[in-house]
Protein backbone atom coordinates (compact mmCIF):
# COMPACT_ATOMS: atom_id res chain seq x y z
CA UNK A 1 0.00 0.00 0.00
CA UNK A 2 1.16 3.52 -0.74
CA UNK A 3 2.01 5.74 2.21
CA UNK A 4 1.36 9.44 2.45
CA UNK A 5 4.41 11.62 1.88
CA UNK A 6 6.30 8.71 0.33
CA UNK A 7 8.79 8.66 -2.53
CA UNK A 8 10.62 6.08 -4.62
CA UNK A 9 14.34 6.36 -5.31
CA UNK A 10 15.50 4.95 -8.64
CA UNK A 11 19.13 4.39 -9.57
CA UNK A 12 20.08 4.28 -13.24
CA UNK A 13 23.70 3.15 -13.27
CA UNK A 14 24.83 3.52 -16.87
CA UNK A 15 27.97 3.07 -18.92
CA UNK A 16 29.19 6.66 -18.76
CA UNK A 17 27.31 8.07 -15.77
CA UNK A 18 25.22 7.23 -12.73
CA UNK A 19 21.88 8.87 -12.04
CA UNK A 20 19.50 8.90 -9.13
CA UNK A 21 15.94 10.04 -9.76
CA UNK A 22 13.31 10.73 -7.14
CA UNK A 23 9.74 9.78 -8.02
CA UNK A 24 6.50 10.51 -6.24
CA UNK A 25 4.11 7.67 -5.52
CA UNK A 26 2.14 8.57 -8.68
CA UNK A 27 5.25 8.34 -10.89
CA UNK A 28 6.01 12.05 -11.20
CA UNK A 29 9.71 12.95 -11.34
CA UNK A 30 10.67 15.14 -8.39
CA UNK A 31 14.42 15.45 -8.84
CA UNK A 32 17.45 14.06 -10.62
CA UNK A 33 21.17 13.98 -9.99
CA UNK A 34 23.82 12.71 -12.43
CA UNK A 35 27.57 12.14 -12.29
CA UNK A 36 29.80 11.04 -15.16
CA UNK A 37 32.85 8.88 -14.45
CA UNK A 38 36.03 7.98 -16.29
CA UNK A 39 36.13 5.50 -19.16
CA UNK A 40 39.35 3.47 -19.26
CA UNK A 41 40.70 2.18 -22.58
CA UNK A 42 43.86 0.12 -21.85
CA UNK A 43 44.26 -0.92 -25.50
CA UNK A 44 42.32 -1.32 -28.74
CA UNK A 45 38.97 -2.96 -28.00
CA UNK A 46 39.42 -2.92 -24.22
CA UNK A 47 37.02 -0.94 -22.01
CA UNK A 48 37.12 -0.84 -18.21
CA UNK A 49 35.68 1.06 -15.26
CA UNK A 50 37.10 1.44 -11.79
CA UNK A 51 34.59 -0.10 -9.39
CA UNK A 52 35.30 2.73 -6.95
CA UNK A 53 34.29 5.28 -9.61
CA UNK A 54 30.98 3.49 -10.15
CA UNK A 55 30.28 3.31 -6.43
CA UNK A 56 31.34 6.86 -5.60
CA UNK A 57 29.17 8.26 -8.40
CA UNK A 58 26.19 6.27 -7.09
CA UNK A 59 26.90 7.47 -3.56
CA UNK A 60 26.97 11.10 -4.63
CA UNK A 61 23.76 11.06 -6.65
CA UNK A 62 21.94 8.92 -4.10
CA UNK A 63 22.81 11.21 -1.22
CA UNK A 64 21.66 14.25 -3.19
CA UNK A 65 18.27 12.68 -3.86
CA UNK A 66 17.82 11.50 -0.28
CA UNK A 67 18.49 15.08 0.81
CA UNK A 68 16.03 16.28 -1.85
CA UNK A 69 13.34 13.97 -0.47
CA UNK A 70 13.95 15.26 3.04
CA UNK A 71 13.68 18.88 1.84
CA UNK A 72 10.28 18.03 0.34
CA UNK A 73 9.12 16.35 3.53
CA UNK A 74 9.08 12.93 1.87
CA UNK A 75 10.22 9.54 3.11
CA UNK A 76 11.80 7.07 0.69
CA UNK A 77 9.81 3.86 1.04
CA UNK A 78 11.63 1.75 -1.56
CA UNK A 79 14.44 1.88 -4.10
CA UNK A 80 14.90 0.35 -7.51
CA UNK A 81 18.06 -0.29 -9.50
CA UNK A 82 18.56 -0.35 -13.27
CA UNK A 83 22.08 -1.03 -14.46
CA UNK A 84 24.41 -1.35 -17.42
CA UNK A 85 24.29 -5.04 -18.25
CA UNK A 86 26.99 -7.68 -18.80
CA UNK A 87 29.69 -5.49 -17.20
CA UNK A 88 31.63 -7.84 -14.96
CA UNK A 89 32.98 -7.38 -11.44
CA UNK A 90 34.63 -9.86 -9.08
CA UNK A 91 35.23 -9.12 -5.40
CA UNK A 92 36.36 -10.80 -2.20
CA UNK A 93 33.45 -12.34 -0.32
CA UNK A 94 34.84 -11.31 3.10
CA UNK A 95 36.42 -7.93 2.51
CA UNK A 96 34.43 -6.68 -0.49
CA UNK A 97 37.68 -5.71 -2.23
CA UNK A 98 37.33 -5.75 -6.02
CA UNK A 99 40.11 -7.84 -7.57
CA UNK A 100 40.21 -6.20 -11.02
CA UNK A 101 38.63 -3.27 -12.83
CA UNK A 102 35.09 -3.82 -14.07
CA UNK A 103 35.26 -5.18 -17.61
CA UNK A 104 32.60 -3.26 -19.53
CA UNK A 105 30.03 -4.83 -21.84
CA UNK A 106 31.68 -3.09 -24.82
CA UNK A 107 35.02 -4.83 -24.17
CA UNK A 108 36.31 -7.14 -26.93
CA UNK A 109 39.28 -8.84 -25.22
CA UNK A 110 37.69 -12.30 -25.24
CA UNK A 111 36.96 -12.40 -28.98
CA UNK A 112 39.42 -15.26 -29.54
CA UNK A 113 37.93 -17.26 -26.68
CA UNK A 114 34.44 -16.86 -28.14
CA UNK A 115 35.62 -17.82 -31.64
CA UNK A 116 37.32 -20.93 -30.26
CA UNK A 117 34.12 -22.02 -28.52
CA UNK A 118 32.15 -21.39 -31.71
CA UNK A 119 34.66 -23.31 -33.83
CA UNK A 120 34.35 -26.21 -31.38
CA UNK A 121 30.62 -26.37 -32.11
CA UNK A 122 29.17 -24.92 -28.91
CA UNK A 123 27.16 -22.08 -30.43
CA UNK A 124 23.84 -23.87 -30.84
CA UNK A 125 23.85 -25.31 -27.31
CA UNK A 126 24.64 -21.90 -25.86
CA UNK A 127 21.91 -20.23 -27.94
CA UNK A 128 19.35 -22.87 -27.03
CA UNK A 129 19.94 -22.50 -23.30
CA UNK A 130 20.64 -18.77 -23.01
CA UNK A 131 19.16 -17.17 -26.14
CA UNK A 132 22.53 -15.48 -26.69
CA UNK A 133 25.30 -15.76 -29.24
CA UNK A 134 28.96 -16.46 -28.48
CA UNK A 135 30.33 -12.95 -28.22
CA UNK A 136 32.65 -11.02 -25.87
CA UNK A 137 29.65 -8.79 -25.07
CA UNK A 138 28.39 -11.21 -22.42
CA UNK A 139 29.77 -11.82 -18.95
CA UNK A 140 30.96 -15.45 -18.93
CA UNK A 141 34.19 -15.09 -20.91
CA UNK A 142 34.97 -11.86 -19.02
CA UNK A 143 34.79 -13.78 -15.73
CA UNK A 144 37.10 -16.47 -17.06
CA UNK A 145 39.56 -13.86 -18.35
CA UNK A 146 39.86 -12.22 -14.93
CA UNK A 147 40.30 -15.57 -13.17
CA UNK A 148 42.99 -16.62 -15.64
CA UNK A 149 44.89 -13.31 -15.80
CA UNK A 150 45.11 -12.22 -12.17
CA UNK A 151 47.48 -14.38 -10.14
CA UNK A 152 45.87 -16.66 -7.59
CA UNK A 153 42.25 -15.87 -8.39
CA UNK A 154 41.08 -19.15 -9.89
CA UNK A 155 41.80 -21.34 -6.82
CA UNK A 156 40.21 -18.66 -4.61
CA UNK A 157 37.11 -18.68 -6.81
CA UNK A 158 36.90 -22.47 -6.66
CA UNK A 159 37.09 -22.30 -2.84
CA UNK A 160 34.11 -19.92 -2.81
CA UNK A 161 36.11 -16.91 -1.63
CA UNK A 162 35.11 -14.66 -4.54
CA UNK A 163 31.81 -13.23 -5.76
CA UNK A 164 30.95 -12.47 -9.36
CA UNK A 165 28.34 -9.87 -10.06
CA UNK A 166 26.92 -7.65 -12.72
CA UNK A 167 26.66 -4.03 -11.58
CA UNK A 168 23.32 -4.54 -9.82
CA UNK A 169 24.81 -7.25 -7.60
CA UNK A 170 27.82 -5.09 -6.81
CA UNK A 171 25.63 -2.12 -5.83
CA UNK A 172 23.33 -4.24 -3.66
CA UNK A 173 26.37 -5.75 -1.93
CA UNK A 174 27.68 -2.25 -1.20
CA UNK A 175 24.31 -0.87 -0.10
CA UNK A 176 23.59 -3.78 2.26
CA UNK A 177 27.09 -3.87 3.73
CA UNK A 178 27.91 -7.23 2.17
CA UNK A 179 24.82 -8.94 3.54
CA UNK A 180 23.19 -9.74 0.20
CA UNK A 181 24.72 -11.30 -2.94
CA UNK A 182 21.72 -11.32 -5.26
CA UNK A 183 20.67 -10.44 -8.80
CA UNK A 184 17.47 -10.56 -10.82
CA UNK A 185 16.52 -12.82 -13.69
CA UNK A 186 17.05 -10.16 -16.38
CA UNK A 187 20.65 -9.53 -15.40
CA UNK A 188 21.31 -13.25 -14.95
CA UNK A 189 19.99 -13.84 -18.46
CA UNK A 190 22.82 -11.70 -19.91
CA UNK A 191 25.74 -13.66 -18.46
CA UNK A 192 25.72 -16.73 -20.81
CA UNK A 193 25.55 -18.85 -17.65
CA UNK A 194 21.80 -18.77 -16.96
CA UNK A 195 19.31 -21.09 -18.63
CA UNK A 196 16.40 -18.83 -19.54
CA UNK A 197 14.13 -21.79 -20.21
CA UNK A 198 14.33 -23.47 -16.79
CA UNK A 199 15.30 -20.36 -14.78
CA UNK A 200 18.50 -21.73 -13.24
CA UNK A 201 22.24 -21.27 -13.35
CA UNK A 202 23.38 -23.94 -15.78
CA UNK A 203 26.13 -26.31 -14.57
CA UNK A 204 27.02 -27.33 -18.13
CA UNK A 205 27.46 -23.72 -19.20
CA UNK A 206 29.56 -22.94 -16.13
CA UNK A 207 31.76 -25.91 -17.01
CA UNK A 208 32.01 -24.79 -20.65
CA UNK A 209 33.07 -21.25 -19.71
CA UNK A 210 35.16 -22.47 -16.74
CA UNK A 211 33.30 -20.37 -14.17
CA UNK A 212 32.95 -21.84 -10.62
CA UNK A 213 29.29 -21.87 -9.59
CA UNK A 214 30.27 -20.83 -6.06
CA UNK A 215 30.83 -17.29 -7.41
CA UNK A 216 27.27 -16.80 -8.61
CA UNK A 217 24.55 -14.72 -6.97
CA UNK A 218 21.07 -15.82 -5.89
CA UNK A 219 18.59 -15.06 -8.69
CA UNK A 220 15.25 -13.42 -7.85
CA UNK A 221 12.22 -11.93 -9.57
CA UNK A 222 12.66 -8.40 -10.89
CA UNK A 223 10.25 -7.09 -8.23
CA UNK A 224 10.64 -8.18 -4.62
CA UNK A 225 12.85 -7.78 -1.57
CA UNK A 226 16.58 -7.58 -2.42
CA UNK A 227 17.81 -6.31 0.94
CA UNK A 228 17.90 -3.23 3.14
CA UNK A 229 20.12 -0.31 2.23
CA UNK A 230 21.87 0.74 5.43
CA UNK A 231 21.18 4.20 6.83
CA UNK A 232 24.88 5.13 6.84
CA UNK A 233 25.12 4.75 3.05
CA UNK A 234 22.80 7.51 1.84
CA UNK A 235 21.51 8.98 5.09
CA UNK A 236 18.32 6.94 5.30
CA UNK A 237 17.58 3.23 5.44
CA UNK A 238 15.16 1.79 2.88
CA UNK A 239 14.45 -1.55 1.21
CA UNK A 240 15.64 -2.33 -2.31
CA UNK A 241 12.55 -3.75 -4.00
CA UNK A 242 13.14 -3.65 -7.76
CA UNK A 243 16.08 -4.63 -9.97
CA UNK A 244 16.45 -5.02 -13.74
CA UNK A 245 19.02 -4.53 -16.45
CA UNK A 246 18.63 -1.09 -17.95
CA UNK A 247 16.96 -2.22 -21.17
CA UNK A 248 14.49 -4.39 -19.31
CA UNK A 249 13.67 -1.54 -16.95
CA UNK A 250 13.09 0.74 -19.96
CA UNK A 251 10.72 -1.87 -21.41
CA UNK A 252 8.66 -1.57 -18.24
CA UNK A 253 8.95 2.23 -18.18
CA UNK A 254 7.67 2.30 -21.77
CA UNK A 255 4.68 0.15 -20.76
CA UNK A 256 5.56 -2.56 -23.31
CA UNK A 257 3.39 -5.13 -21.55
CA UNK A 258 1.71 -6.71 -24.58
CA UNK A 259 3.11 -9.16 -27.08
CA UNK A 260 4.70 -7.39 -30.05
CA UNK A 261 5.17 -4.01 -28.36
CA UNK A 262 8.66 -2.62 -29.02
CA UNK A 263 10.86 0.02 -27.44
CA UNK A 264 14.31 1.26 -28.43
CA UNK A 265 16.64 2.98 -26.00
CA UNK A 266 19.37 5.33 -27.22
CA UNK A 267 22.15 5.79 -24.71
CA UNK A 268 25.78 4.77 -25.10
CA UNK A 269 24.47 2.00 -27.33
CA UNK A 270 21.06 1.30 -28.80
CA UNK A 271 18.95 -1.57 -27.55
CA UNK A 272 15.65 -2.59 -29.11
CA UNK A 273 13.48 -5.02 -27.19
CA UNK A 274 10.20 -6.58 -28.32
CA UNK A 275 7.85 -8.26 -25.86
CA UNK A 276 7.22 -11.88 -26.93
CA UNK A 277 5.12 -12.78 -23.85
CA UNK A 278 5.55 -16.44 -22.85
CA UNK A 279 7.13 -17.38 -26.20
CA UNK A 280 10.89 -17.78 -25.99
CA UNK A 281 11.61 -17.19 -29.68
CA UNK A 282 14.92 -18.36 -31.08
CA UNK A 283 15.89 -15.81 -33.70
CA UNK A 284 16.96 -16.91 -37.15
CA UNK A 285 18.36 -13.44 -37.86
CA UNK A 286 21.01 -12.97 -35.20
CA UNK A 287 18.82 -11.31 -32.59
CA UNK A 288 18.90 -12.34 -28.95
CA UNK A 289 16.29 -14.14 -26.90
CA UNK A 290 16.19 -12.76 -23.40
CA UNK A 291 14.06 -12.43 -20.28
CA UNK A 292 12.19 -9.13 -20.60
CA UNK A 293 11.14 -9.28 -16.93
CA UNK A 294 10.11 -11.81 -14.29
CA UNK A 295 7.25 -11.06 -11.89
CA UNK A 296 5.79 -13.47 -9.32
CA UNK A 297 7.81 -16.29 -10.83
CA UNK A 298 6.29 -15.71 -14.28
CA UNK A 299 8.80 -15.06 -17.06
CA UNK A 300 7.99 -12.65 -19.89
CA UNK A 301 10.41 -13.14 -22.75
CA UNK A 302 11.75 -10.66 -25.26
CA UNK A 303 13.57 -10.51 -28.57
CA UNK A 304 16.42 -8.01 -28.54
CA UNK A 305 18.71 -6.30 -30.99
CA UNK A 306 21.84 -4.73 -29.52
CA UNK A 307 23.82 -1.92 -31.16
CA UNK A 308 27.08 -1.22 -29.38
CA UNK A 309 27.53 2.41 -30.43
CA UNK A 310 24.82 5.07 -30.73
CA UNK A 311 25.18 7.96 -28.27
CA UNK A 312 28.84 7.02 -27.87
CA UNK A 313 29.54 8.12 -31.44
CA UNK A 314 28.43 11.65 -30.56
CA UNK A 315 30.54 11.47 -27.40
CA UNK A 316 33.48 10.47 -29.63
CA UNK A 317 32.89 13.46 -31.92
CA UNK A 318 32.91 15.67 -28.83
CA UNK A 319 35.63 14.16 -26.64
CA UNK A 320 37.65 12.02 -29.04
CA UNK A 321 38.28 14.40 -31.93
CA UNK A 322 36.92 17.70 -30.58
CA UNK A 323 34.48 18.24 -33.44
CA UNK A 324 31.64 19.23 -31.10
CA UNK A 325 31.67 21.36 -27.98
CA UNK A 326 28.44 19.77 -26.72
CA UNK A 327 26.50 16.68 -27.73
CA UNK A 328 23.39 18.82 -28.36
CA UNK A 329 25.30 20.74 -31.04
CA UNK A 330 25.07 17.69 -33.32
CA UNK A 331 21.37 18.33 -34.03
CA UNK A 332 21.82 21.84 -35.39
CA UNK A 333 24.87 20.84 -37.42
CA UNK A 334 23.07 17.88 -39.00
CA UNK A 335 19.99 19.94 -39.77
CA UNK A 336 22.09 22.62 -41.46
CA UNK A 337 22.53 20.25 -44.42
CA UNK A 338 19.73 19.27 -46.76
CA UNK A 339 21.42 15.95 -47.57
CA UNK A 340 24.25 13.73 -46.36
CA UNK A 341 26.09 14.29 -49.67
CA UNK A 342 27.01 10.62 -49.78
CA UNK A 343 28.88 10.61 -46.45
CA UNK A 344 28.22 7.50 -44.34
CA UNK A 345 29.65 6.57 -40.97
CA UNK A 346 29.73 2.99 -39.67
CA UNK A 347 30.37 3.52 -35.93
CA UNK A 348 31.93 0.13 -35.22
CA UNK A 349 34.19 1.65 -32.55
CA UNK A 350 33.91 -1.53 -30.45
CA UNK A 351 32.82 -3.95 -33.17
CA UNK A 352 29.36 -4.48 -34.61
CA UNK A 353 26.49 -5.98 -32.67
CA UNK A 354 23.19 -7.28 -34.03
CA UNK A 355 22.46 -8.41 -36.63
CA UNK A 356 26.08 -8.64 -37.82
CA UNK A 357 27.96 -9.76 -34.67
CA UNK A 358 31.43 -8.87 -35.87
CA UNK A 359 33.68 -8.12 -32.88
CA UNK A 360 36.66 -7.40 -35.15
CA UNK A 361 34.88 -4.72 -37.22
CA UNK A 362 36.19 -1.20 -36.76
CA UNK A 363 34.64 2.18 -37.44
CA UNK A 364 34.76 3.69 -40.91
CA UNK A 365 33.67 6.82 -42.78
CA UNK A 366 32.92 6.72 -46.49
CA UNK A 367 32.31 9.34 -49.15
CA UNK A 368 34.66 12.09 -47.93
CA UNK A 369 35.46 14.93 -50.33
CA UNK A 370 37.10 18.32 -50.01
CA UNK A 371 33.66 19.76 -49.33
CA UNK A 372 33.12 17.50 -46.31
CA UNK A 373 32.94 19.46 -43.07
CA UNK A 374 31.94 19.08 -39.41
CA UNK A 375 28.24 19.14 -40.31
CA UNK A 376 28.68 16.06 -42.50
CA UNK A 377 30.37 14.18 -39.66
CA UNK A 378 27.56 15.11 -37.27
CA UNK A 379 24.87 14.16 -39.76
CA UNK A 380 26.54 10.88 -40.71
CA UNK A 381 26.90 9.98 -37.03
CA UNK A 382 23.22 10.62 -36.29
CA UNK A 383 22.05 8.92 -39.47
CA UNK A 384 24.11 5.84 -38.58
CA UNK A 385 21.95 5.36 -35.48
CA UNK A 386 18.79 5.32 -37.60
CA UNK A 387 20.33 3.01 -40.19
CA UNK A 388 21.40 0.54 -37.50
CA UNK A 389 17.90 0.70 -36.05
CA UNK A 390 16.52 -0.13 -39.50
CA UNK A 391 18.71 -3.24 -39.59
CA UNK A 392 17.24 -4.37 -36.26
CA UNK A 393 13.65 -3.72 -37.35
CA UNK A 394 14.18 -5.73 -40.53
CA UNK A 395 15.64 -8.62 -38.53
CA UNK A 396 12.62 -8.54 -36.19
CA UNK A 397 10.25 -8.55 -39.15
CA UNK A 398 12.05 -11.59 -40.54
CA UNK A 399 11.60 -13.30 -37.16
CA UNK A 400 7.85 -12.70 -37.25
CA UNK A 401 7.55 -9.49 -35.22
CA UNK A 402 5.56 -6.90 -37.22
CA UNK A 403 5.93 -3.52 -35.50
CA UNK A 404 3.19 -0.95 -35.96
CA UNK A 405 5.31 1.73 -34.32
CA UNK A 406 8.35 2.27 -32.14
CA UNK A 407 8.61 3.80 -28.66
CA UNK A 408 11.92 5.56 -28.08
CA UNK A 409 13.76 6.80 -25.01
CA UNK A 410 17.24 7.65 -23.75
CA UNK A 411 19.29 10.79 -24.19
CA UNK A 412 19.33 10.71 -27.99
CA UNK A 413 15.52 10.59 -28.14
CA UNK A 414 15.57 14.33 -27.43
CA UNK A 415 17.22 14.92 -30.81
CA UNK A 416 14.40 15.94 -33.15
CA UNK A 417 16.51 15.58 -36.29
CA UNK A 418 17.37 11.98 -35.40
CA UNK A 419 13.81 11.06 -34.44
CA UNK A 420 12.36 12.42 -37.69
CA UNK A 421 15.06 10.74 -39.77
CA UNK A 422 14.35 7.53 -37.84
CA UNK A 423 10.65 7.67 -38.72
CA UNK A 424 11.52 8.34 -42.37
CA UNK A 425 14.00 5.49 -42.68
CA UNK A 426 11.88 2.98 -40.74
CA UNK A 427 8.62 4.09 -42.38
CA UNK A 428 7.11 3.80 -38.91
CA UNK A 429 5.55 6.15 -36.38
CA UNK A 430 8.13 6.94 -33.70
CA UNK A 431 6.67 7.87 -30.31
CA UNK A 432 8.64 9.85 -27.75
CA UNK A 433 7.18 9.87 -24.24
CA UNK A 434 6.80 12.93 -22.09
CA UNK A 435 9.26 11.37 -19.65
CA UNK A 436 12.28 10.02 -21.52
CA UNK A 437 13.87 8.74 -18.28
CA UNK A 438 12.00 5.50 -18.82
CA UNK A 439 14.85 3.32 -17.53
CA UNK A 440 14.67 4.98 -14.12
CA UNK A 441 10.86 4.97 -14.26
CA UNK A 442 10.93 1.22 -14.90
CA UNK A 443 13.18 0.70 -11.88
CA UNK A 444 10.78 2.82 -9.80
CA UNK A 445 7.77 0.83 -11.03
CA UNK A 446 9.49 -2.44 -10.06
CA UNK A 447 10.24 -0.98 -6.63
CA UNK A 448 6.58 0.03 -6.24
CA UNK A 449 5.50 -3.45 -7.22
CA UNK A 450 8.10 -5.18 -5.04
CA UNK A 451 7.13 -3.11 -2.01
CA UNK A 452 3.39 -3.63 -2.47
CA UNK A 453 2.62 -0.03 -3.47
CA UNK A 454 1.02 -1.34 -6.67
CA UNK A 455 -0.25 -4.83 -7.40
CA UNK A 456 0.28 -5.36 -11.15
CA UNK A 457 2.44 -3.94 -13.91
CA UNK A 458 -0.67 -3.19 -15.96
CA UNK A 459 -1.83 -0.74 -13.30
CA UNK A 460 1.22 1.40 -14.08
CA UNK A 461 0.59 1.66 -17.83
CA UNK A 462 -1.14 5.02 -17.33
CA UNK A 463 2.17 6.52 -16.18
CA UNK A 464 3.33 6.47 -19.82
CA UNK A 465 2.32 9.67 -21.62
CA UNK A 466 3.05 10.70 -25.19
CA UNK A 467 5.00 13.87 -25.90
CA UNK A 468 5.60 13.74 -29.68
CA UNK A 469 4.85 11.38 -32.55
CA UNK A 470 7.16 11.55 -35.55
CA UNK A 471 5.49 10.50 -38.79
CA UNK A 472 7.40 9.30 -41.89
CA UNK A 473 7.23 11.62 -44.89
CA UNK A 474 10.43 11.00 -46.87
CA UNK A 475 10.09 10.28 -50.59
CA UNK A 476 10.35 6.52 -51.07
CA UNK A 477 12.96 6.70 -53.84
CA UNK A 478 15.12 8.96 -51.66
CA UNK A 479 14.76 6.53 -48.79
CA UNK A 480 15.82 3.61 -50.97
CA UNK A 481 18.87 5.54 -52.17
CA UNK A 482 19.91 6.30 -48.58
CA UNK A 483 19.46 2.69 -47.51
CA UNK A 484 21.43 1.42 -50.49
CA UNK A 485 24.31 3.69 -49.51
CA UNK A 486 24.18 2.38 -45.96
CA UNK A 487 24.19 -1.25 -47.07
CA UNK A 488 27.24 -0.57 -49.24
CA UNK A 489 29.04 1.03 -46.28
CA UNK A 490 28.22 -1.91 -43.99
CA UNK A 491 29.39 -4.47 -46.55
CA UNK A 492 32.66 -2.64 -47.08
CA UNK A 493 33.27 -2.42 -43.33
CA UNK A 494 32.59 -6.13 -42.82
CA UNK A 495 34.79 -7.00 -45.78
CA UNK A 496 37.67 -4.94 -44.40
CA UNK A 497 37.62 -6.77 -41.04
CA UNK A 498 37.77 -10.27 -42.52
Amino acid sequence: MRQENSAILAFDQGTTSSRAILFSADGSMLGVSQREFEQIFPADGLVEHRASDIWQSVLQVGREMVAKAASLGLTITAAGIANQRETTLIWDRKTGDVVYNAIVWQDRRTSTHCKTLSDEGHLQNVRQATGLVLDPYFSATKIAWILDNVDGLRPRAERGELCFGTVDSFLIWQMTGGVRHVTDATNASRTSLYNIRNGMWDADLCHLFDVPMAMLAEVQDSAGYFGDCRADVFGQAFPICGVAGDQHAATIGQACFTKGSIKSTYGTGCFMLANTAQDCLLSENNLLSTIAYQINGQVTYGLEGSIFISGAVIQWLRDGIGLLSTAAQSEALAASLCDNDGVYMVPALTGLGAPHWSPSARGAIYGLTRDTGPAHFARAALESVAFQTYDLIEAMRADGIAPSGLKVDGGMADNNFLMQFMADILELQVDRPALTETTALGAAILAMLGSGQTTTLEQTASLWKLETSFQPHLDRSKRETLLAGWQTAIKRTLLDCC
